[in-house]
């Protein structure tokens, strides 16, 4: 018997709403990194993961990835994930 499906939905301090899904995988939190070039634009990457252990390491690895881009700053967002019926 094939697991169950659901929605995810993580909302970030912006207000931005991400839903991932359907999906049957127990994700637990959404991580989003928002880079500041040195140009002025920005690069955003996200993700997410099944512990809030493993979504805080993207923090260490925004900074590591930062100095060897060579970007002016960044911040990460790290949020619950919401579970509704997919």
């Amino acid at each position: 018997m094939a697991k169950k499906k659901y929605l995810l939905t993580a909302t970030l301090p912006d207000g931005y709403v991400k839903t991932i899904g359907p999906t049957a995988t127990e994700f637990t939190h959404y991580w989003r990194i928002v880079a500041r070039l040195g140009n002025g634009r920005t690069e955003v990457f996200w993700g997410h993961s099944k512990s809030l252990a493993e979504a805080k390491k993207t923090r260490a690895l925004a900074a590591e990835a930062g100095a060897s881009r060579g970007w002016v700053g960044h911040d990460v967002d790290i949020v619950e994930l919401v579970r509704s019926a997919g």
